[in-house]
């Protein structure tokens, strides 16, 4: 393609550094999105027209060193810009709102902010305005302008030919996750507005409930709709947590069976596996197929069933035999549902000479990413029990990496094609979503159960005498 255009190796890592690092510090992105440079290059890269390994680096410098630049230009100039015409066209209020909302909780706005265009070019600058620490800053910044450009540049390589393609799927993935930020957000703000004014709602839905027409809805379907009112309700464990909790066990369960027909029909997702196969291969090397071998062991029942024994030795110890159940449920739940998976689809592995290390049986889906999942997620959740919010999100956040460690090394070792390990991640996943919702319920139904119990006192009957014989 280089070649094609008349266009030199160096000339073209220059652009790959050039677009992003002007997309937010110069607000280069609303005009040309920086993900179309970066995927060109992972083009280049695949046509062997510049290396891999520079692509990447040029690419994470410059996305990593654009928004510093955003940070530090919407910190110097930010609020010049603000106080002038550009700044009546912003409310005070929602401005104010905004900068106390990144100055709480910024470093996820930096972080997933970096997937989305719009948000790409506006949060470094936001953040600056916001009086963000840099350090913390810094630390969102790198790990998602790494994350972002090197997935950009391997959507690119893998894509090849068709890049076109692949900008156009990024593009309605970042929307998408935009679409859920917002969302998030959204929803977020009404459970707290709920809880706030949780009696003016109570009293706003007694005056909508003595209306004729809901009246004579509530009395028609009374338990119909004192169901729906419980399973919404924001405020307590068996409401609408539960109901989100069983919502994702539903979405992932629909993944699972969209790769399953992706994969029996050989299109969609699964026509990708034999590229991500191939680039898997090429790029072996002695040190990381050594992190590999030994990582896959995670994903092992022959390291999983030891690491249950002792953990079932600690919350026996804690006297937790309720958590002992659910550990040891999501670990052989989990084999069972691949077991039964396998035969159905039937699909045999990758090709032999390709393998590190020894794989047999059938490939769809991944057995050691469907119980890596389940058993890790599942630990990580009662590990998290009466525990700090900060210490829940370090040990949710270890288990997740351990699953996808355990998933890459699937892959990379040629044990599997990646639609196997994404159908184990969906099955998995499916199957930890349904436990932690009974235990939702259980937990839930045992605090009912102490509050309900009466309350047993020593009768006083008069000054305690001693006996007397």
């Amino acid at each position: 393609m280089a070649r094609e255009y008349g266009l030199p190796g160096w000339a073209a890592l220059v652009i790959v550094f050039a677009v992003p690092l002007l997309e937010s510090s110069a607000l280069v992105g609303f005009v040309f999105p920086g993900e179309i440079a970066v995927l060109l290059g992972g083009v280049l890269a695949f046509q062997h027209r510049v290396g891999l390994p520079a692509v990447l680096a040029t690419a994470i410098a410059g996305a990593i060193l654009g928004d510093t630049i955003g940070y530090w230009a919407g910190r110097r100039y930010g609020r010049r810009l603000l106080s002038g015409r550009v700044g009546r066209l912003v409310r005070q209020e929602h401005r104010e709102r905004a900068e106390h909302y990144l100055a709480q909780r910024g470093g996820k706005a930096v972080f997933l902010g970096r997937f989305t265009a719009a948000l790409r070019v506006m949060i470094p600058g936001l953040s600056g305005m916001a009086r963000m620490r840099y350090r913390t800053f810094l630390l969102y910044n790198v790990a998602g302008g790494a994350a972002w450009a090197t997935g950009m540049v391997l959507l690119g390589y893998l894509a090849g030919a068709s890049w076109q393609k692949a900008a156009h799927w990024a593009s309605r993935i970042g929307l998408a996750l935009l679409a859920m930020i917002v969302l998030g957000f959204a929803l977020r703000l009404a459970a707290r507005a709920t809880r706030r004014r949780c009696d003016r709602l109570r009293a706003a839905g007694d005056r909508l409930a003595a209306t004729a027409p809901v009246g004579w809805v509530r009395r028609r379907f009374p338990t119909q709709l004192g169901w729906l009112r419980r399973r919404l309700d924001p405020t307590t464990p068996d409401g609408l947590p539960l109901s989100a909790t069983l919502a994702a066990a539903a979405l992932f369960a629909w993944l699972f069976g969209g790769l399953t027909q992706d994969v029996t029909a050989g299109e969609g997702v699964a026509s990708v596996d034999p590229r991500v196969h191939a680039f898997a291969v090429a790029h072996r090397t002695g040190w990381l197929t050594t992190v590999m071998r030994n990582v896959t062991w995670l994903g092992s029942g022959w390291v999983l069933i030891p690491i249950l024994a002792a953990a079932t030795l600690l919350l026996l110890r804690r006297r937790d035999r309720r958590g002992v159940g659910w550990v040891w449920a999501a670990y052989l739940g989990a084999v069972a549902l691949y077991a039964l998976a396998k035969p159905l689809v039937h699909r045999p592995r990758p090709p032999v000479a390709d393998l590190i290390g020894a794989a047999s049986g059938l490939s769809y889906p991944s057995g050691h990413a469907t119980q890596a999942i389940a058993t890790w997620g599942m630990l990580a959740l009662v590990a998290a029990a009466s525990r700090s919010p900060w210490a829940r999100a370090g040990l949710v956040a270890a288990a997740g990496v351990v699953v996808l460690l355990v998933g890459a090394s699937r892959i990379y070792l040629g044990a599997h094609w990646l639609t196997d390990v994404l159908a184990g991640y969906a099955l998995g996943a499916t199957w930890l979503a349904l436990l932690a919702a009974l235990r939702r319920r259980g937990d839930a139904a045992a605090r009912d159960d102490v509050s309900r119990a009466p309350v047993r006192r020593r009768a006083v009957t008069g000054p305690h005498r001693p006996p007397t014989g």
